[in-house]
């Protein structure tokens, strides 16, 4: 054996020992095992009947892995054993050579009860396809023709699989009955079910709860381990990105992204690609147009399907049901569109203010100044349609919508063709832009339909909002409930929090007062009032903003809003005086760091709590973003990181010397051993020089007295 092949073993002893292996117990880790053709496997992973489970064939660390996968697999077959490990020290690959052709890359070996778990898999294990489906979860025919496509997909090895569900179409039933397909085929042992938000997870643990009573299901909250005893965990980026390096790689069998975007199979993509599970993503947005031949609309939502198709390896989903088709077959409700007749529209091109519209006793100095400014003596200026209600308000102009929709909503309108057309009267939701702007509308709302109202005191419009940090509404969630459940508030005004995974059929009429770029966006807006219910023939989309001409949507009903194929135009003269840089994709991360009590409510934690995980957050991104590390490097930054989220509160800045000040790296060889792992000093600083910039910005207060400087701590 020479120095690079021992090197490398010392780096496999090193992670398997941090996976809980008992590397000096030879009923559970056995080295150099002697086969009968007289050859010796390296390693022999046991379970803990002192079982062997897996081979480990060790390579040095400038040979592929891969290459030892024929010796390896005469090691497993002299063995008896499913599983195979190739490793060099800086990759990985498992290999279940009984059933796939080639091994792949994990991030971890695999803890001793996963690899249990597995071989259990491996002998009780049926075809999929041979289970029923369970009918009274999904039986329509595209759900099953769903859960078929996938099955299938997966027995021919594929596994990363992507589903296009229109909004409404059930894509929580079909995962749920889907799921109950592979636990009874012996297929899978664990799930993880991915949202986005904490509200949702709460419903997917409900849904899945009622669907699947035989397999529990429970909110992973930020702050707590993984239930093991549970089958199916429920939870969110922010929930997990803190401790998903705890466990191994084959910690969960299925992983399921519900309403996969961006802001997952962007920049997080590496949290799901430390699982190796199977992958399944359902997503409600058309993902079929090349990013490059995308038209008019915001780039981001090239980016969002190219992000989103390169993820799962494939070219277009592995199974699609649109909305066109959806509304054809009868099971979501058409739609009609009710432009602005009175209230001025914005356009792509820009939103004519006038001076004498303006609240300017609303606005914030610096907007107060810089419109002063940019007016001089004109009496109008073209400003970014983005700006309205996030920059300045015109009040006028939100009266004039609420006049507007009441008379509409009670005499209904001639569309283009003469036709009389009315909406119908029930629940309606109002998109606004910020608590302000939504917290007006509501008013306005409630003002206009007082005659409505059986008592004064209540609410026939109320507004909520989510994801601004300190606007958002306390009691968010009760709203919620009370607009689904009983007569009133029959308006609910909403600002991020209705936009994606609100389930209410009874809701009747949108109201667009914000505007979008977002093509994306706006579908998952739309899709609010798609569902059906008795007695809702249709819905009535009302567009005060031009939203649905920027993205194509029309009366016909159908598609609307594709992301489809356009010719490629020069790029405008801008003439935006007022311009404002407004992402309408938005980041999980970026949401207020909020969890769940015991009983299911929303609670805020600690600031000590939420300092950890948005450092946490923020170290995981950055780290997923360092893709020439090798192992050793990985699991130093990685220990760093649990030093981090530990002293929170404390730390303004990573120095060199913390790695000797952290009483885990001093049994590591500290600073000197960390200058060598990092390539010297220098590298070691430009590092931690990228990493601070990302941690805290460039501007950062002076160390607490507590902690290190350039000039102390041991070991130096």
């Amino acid at each position: 054996m020479n120095d690079n092949e021992a090197r490398a073993r010392v780096l496999i002893n090193t992670r398997l020992a941090d996976l809980g292996w008992d590397i000096h117990n030879s009923n559970a880790v056995r080295y150099e095992v002697a086969l009968p053709d007289g050859t010796f496997a390296d390693y022999a992973l046991c379970d803990r009947h002192g079982r062997s489970l897996a081979v480990i064939e060790a390579k040095r660390f400038s040979t592929d892995p891969g290459s030892a996968a024929a010796q390896a697999r005469r090691y497993a077959e002299q063995l008896g054993v499913p599983y195979i490990f190739l490793a060099n020290g800086h990759e990985t690959l498992f290999w279940e050579w009984q059933r796939e052709a080639f091994p792949r890359p994990v991030k971890t070996f695999f803890k001793q009860d996963d690899l249990e778990r597995r071989a259990a898999t491996q002998v009780l294990r049926v075809d999929p396809t041979g289970i029923p489906i369970d009918t009274r979860i999904a039986g329509r025919d595209y759900q099953t023709a769903c859960i078929d496509t996938l099955c299938r997909e997966m027995a021919a090895g594929r596994r990363k699989l992507l589903v296009e569900m229109a909004t409404g179409t059930g894509k929580t039933r079909t995962a749920a009955a889907l799921i109950k397909r592979l636990f009874q085929a012996h297929s899978i042992t664990r799930v993880l079910f991915l949202v986005d938000r904490i509200p949702l997870a709460r419903q997917a643990v409900d849904a899945l709860t009622e669907h699947l009573p035989d397999y529990p299901a429970y909110v992973l909250r930020a702050g707590r381990r993984f239930q093991d005893e549970k089958r199916i965990t429920v939870t969110t980026l922010q929930s997990m990105v803190n401790i998903y390096r705890d466990y191994s790689s084959g910690y969960f069998d299925l992983v399921i992204s519900d309403e996969c975007h961006r802001s997952i199979y962007g920049k997080w993509s590496g949290v799901l690609k430390h699982f190796d599970g199977i992958q399944i993503g359902l997503t409600a947005t058309p993902c079929v147009a090349r990013p490059e031949e995308l038209g008019d609309g915001d780039d981001e939502d090239g980016l969002a399907v190219r992000d989103t198709l390169r993820f799962f390896e494939v070219e277009r989903p592995t199974f699609s049901y649109r909305l066109r088709e959806a509304i054809a077959d009868g099971h979501l409700a058409p739609y009609q569109i009710y432009k602005a007749k009175t209230v001025r529209t914005v356009s792509e091109d820009g939103f004519t203010v006038t001076r004498d519209e303006l609240d300017w006793t609303a606005m914030d100095a610096t907007t107060h100044a810089e419109l002063t400014l940019l007016f001089g003596t004109q009496p109008a200026i073209v400003v970014d349609p983005g700006a309205l209600e996030r920059r300045f308000t015109i009040p006028e102009r939100n009266r004039a919508i609420v006049r507007e929709f009441r008379k509409v909503y009670d005499h209904g309108y001639l569309d283009k063709q003469g036709l009389q057309r009315k909406p119908l009267i029930g629940k309606t939701i109002v998109f606004a832009v910020t608590k302000r702007h939504a917290a007006f509308l509501a008013e306005l709302f409630d003002q206009a339909f007082a005659d409505r109202k059986p008592d004064p005191a209540i609410r026939y419009a109320d507004y909520v909002v989510s994801g601004l940090g300190p606007d958002d509404s306390t009691d968010g969630l009760t709203k919620i409930q009370r607009f689904k459940k009983e007569p009133f508030p029959q308006i609910l005004v909403s600002v991020n929090m209705l936009d994606t995974g609100f389930d209410c059929p009874e809701v009747v009429n949108l109201i667009f007062a914000r505007y979008t770029r977002s093509t994306i966006l706006y579908q998952q807006m739309r899709g609010r009032g798609t569902r059906k219910l008795p007695g809702k023939p249709l819905f009535t989309l009302f567009d005060f903003v031009g939203v649905s001409d920027l993205h194509g949507d029309a009366d016909i009903w159908g598609e609307g809003g594709v992301i489809r194929e356009t010719p490629r135009r020069p790029p405008p003269v801008p003439r935006r005086l007022l311009a404002l840089d407004i992402d309408d994709h938005i980041d999980p991360a970026s949401r207020e760091w909020i969890t769940l009590d015991e009983d299911g409510n929303l609670r805020r934690p600690a600031a000590s709590e939420q300092l950890a995980a948005e450092l946490g957050a923020r170290f995981e991104a950055w780290l997923l973003q360092q893709s020439r590390l090798d192992a050793e490097a990985e699991r130093w930054l990685t220990l760093l990181g649990n030093q981090i989220r530990a002293n929170a509160e404390s730390l303004h800045e990573i120095l060199p010397e913390h790695f000797a000040y952290f009483h885990v790296f001093g049994q590591m060889g500290g600073l000197k051993e960390a200058r060598r792992i990092f390539g010297g000093a220098d590298a070691l600083a430009a590092l931690l020089g990228k990493l601070n910039a990302a941690l805290f910005g460039d501007d950062r207060p002076a160390p607490s007295c507590d902690q290190p400087t350039a000039h102390d701590g041991p070991g130096l």
